[in-house]
Order: structure tokens, then sequence, then C-alpha cells
């Protein structure tokens, strides 16, 4: 079976039924991948029904509200960020309940659309464990995909990311080490910024702080990183 552009939901279900692994999904518990509704498919055979299907935004909308992982994943692989409004994003941010899919739409959809850098500013302050990571993996995803981006914009991120810092929870303490790692490897003045601002971390009294600033040293002082960045102009 083929699946075009003009394929409707029942098409695209009975063809994840077809691909349907069990197994896997017992597997994607142990990475911390647990959705109350999943197929068990793998992210390289979902892009390539995303392919098959085509940019459709409200198909993507429609698969979003069928609460399977694949569905979910397939939506932000398939949406248009032209039409994707501040609702849904708040609306799909506040249902994720997983890193997987919290990343995936970070990097399939949410760092294209318009409302990006302001996302960053307000789910970066939220509670919500997925939501605020969701705004720490914005800045990851941003640092290596808005290549016209100012220094400034990302050295204004920073005291986001030392505050982010003392947050305990590992999906969050994670993904503020992810943004701080990416920002410091973006070029050589990032990198000097974000090395100031991990040794700043590093003297906060929580555990998290000092796993985040510990680990990001490691790798924006390594040889490799700093090999890297002088070849950067």
């Amino acid at each position: 079976m083929v699946i075009s552009k003009l394929s409707n939901i029942a098409i695209i279900i009975e063809k994840l039924e077809e691909l349907k692994n069990p197994e896997a999904i017992e597997g994607m518990a142990t990475y911390g991948i647990t959705p109350e509704n999943a197929f068990g498919i793998k992210i390289p055979i979902l892009r390539k029904l995303a392919k098959e299907i085509g940019i459709d935004h409200q198909l993507a909308l429609d698969l979003w509200d069928l609460n399977y992982r694949e569905t979910r994943i397939i939506a932000c692989m398939i949406d248009d960020p032209d039409f994707v409004t501040e609702t849904q994003l708040e609306g799909w941010a506040s249902d994720f309940d997983y890193w997987e899919i919290c990343d995936q739409c970070i990097m399939n959809l949410f760092e294209r659309t318009k409302y990006a850098y302001q996302k960053v500013i307000d789910w970066t302050k939220r509670e919500e464990e997925y939501v605020k990571r969701a705004g720490y993996v914005l800045i990851a995803r941003l640092a290596v995909s808005d290549k016209k981006a100012d220094d400034a914009v990302f050295i204004s991120f920073l005291p986001l990311i030392q505050k982010g810092a003392s947050d305990p929870r590992n999906m969050v303490k994670k993904s503020v080490n992810w943004a701080l790692r990416q920002i410091g490897k973006r070029n050589r003045n990032l990198n000097k910024e974000a090395i100031m601002f991990s040794n700043e971390i590093l003297l906060m009294d929580f555990p998290s702080a000092k796993w985040v600033a510990k680990d990001a040293l490691k790798e924006l002082q390594s040889e490799a990183v700093q090999k890297r960045l002088k070849k950067i102009k």
C-alpha cells in the first residue's frame, strides 16, 4: 500500500497496523518512551511515511487528536509551520508526557514557526516538566538551525539556562545541559560565553546545576570542539 497526499486517517491507521511491532514498545519504555498508545514503529519508518503523505495542516491536527505515538509524530512531520497558531503550540505542548514527542515536535515543527523564540521565553518559565523541557530544547535546536541569528540572541538565553540548571527533574536538567552545549558549540564567541556561564552554574548549590555545568564544560573545553571552532570564521 502506498500512502498518497490524499490519504485519509483510516488508510494511515491501516498502514500503521501493518507495521506494528509490539516487542519494540517494550524496548522503548526502557528509554523513557512511554506513550499511552503506540504501534512501536521506528522514527526512520515514520519519516518515510510522512514524506509519502506530504504536507497537510488539517490532517496533522486530526492525526494529533488520535493520541497515538506514531500519529502524533507523523503530525509534527507533515504540518505546515506557516499555518501553526500559538494556540496550537500551547495545546500540543500541554499534551507532552514523555521526552520523545516533545523533542520530535520541536525538531520537526516548532522551531520552524514564527513563535519559536517567544516560546523559549514563555516555556522556560513554566513548571510543567515537558513544557519546560520544550523551552530548552528549542534553545538547543535554534542554536543549530538558525544560522542567521545574532550571538546576542543566544547570550540573552544564558541566564534562562542558569536559572533552569537548579531544576532537579531529569528531563529538564538534560535539556538545560543540551541548550548550554549547543550554544557553546555555535562559534568561538559563544563558546567563551557558555564556558563562563558554566563556571558560574558550577558554583550553584544544587546537584543538578553542578551536573549541568560539569558535563557542559567537559564538551565545550574539549580538544575536538576547540579545534572545530577555530576553523569557523
